[in-house]
């Protein structure tokens, strides 16, 4: 199977994209200007070589651009801290999510729910589940997910997402989104 290669135009469109002019591009990938021009009017075809090296960088510079926004989910569902067990683990089913985000009366984030938080509580508990599950969500709180502002980017996320289930996006004290493990790694097959 041979690989696609792409096209003089796409390679215009991603240099714009990575935010880059012919001559940084070139100084990056140790060609000339002169080079970049020609291949973007495609009248040179570039060893795979150095195809390879262009295409590096404006990966490279591509993704040190994107930030938390180009992936969050928005609206965040969250829970009240003095609402019942069963109300996070219908919106979990509902929404196929496995945390919530909890908040105390003033708004603010005070910790997540999740399934494990839940499963724990059930498995260590003395009473039925019946009772657990119409327990308070504030009984089940684990410490707050890592908060970022809607600029942080991509590459300072990754840390947090390998040890932390989600990360919130935050304005102005204000939950405004939500990155996953899944967002992360759909947006870096893509």
């Amino acid at each position: 199977m041979q690989p696609v290669l792409p096209t003089p135009e796409e390679l215009r469109r991603l240099r714009i994209k990575a935010g880059l002019t012919q001559k940084e591009l070139a100084k990056r990938a140790g060609v000339s200007q002169s080079l970049i021009a020609r291949i973007e009017k495609g009248n040179v075809n570039p060893r795979l070589s150095t195809l390879k090296r262009i295409l590096t960088v404006l990966q490279e510079a591509t993704s040190c651009m994107e930030d938390a926004k180009s992936i969050m989910h928005s609206p965040v569902i969250t829970l009240n801290e003095d609402e019942p067990l069963t109300k996070a683990v219908e919106l979990m089913e509902k929404y196929g999510i496995s945390q919530i985000p909890v908040l105390d009366k003033n708004n603010r984030v005070i910790g997540v729910v999740t399934e494990s938080s839940i499963l724990k509580r059930i498995a260590t508990a003395n009473y039925s589940s019946e009772a657990i599950l119409q327990s308070k969500v504030k009984e089940a709180l684990e410490p707050p997910l890592p908060m970022v502002a809607a600029n942080t980017k991509i590459d300072t996320i990754i840390p947090l997402l390998m040890e932390y289930p989600a990360v919130l996006v935050v304005d102005k004290g204000n939950i405004v989104g939500i990155i996953t493990k899944i967002d992360l790694i759909r947006k870096k097959v893509r």
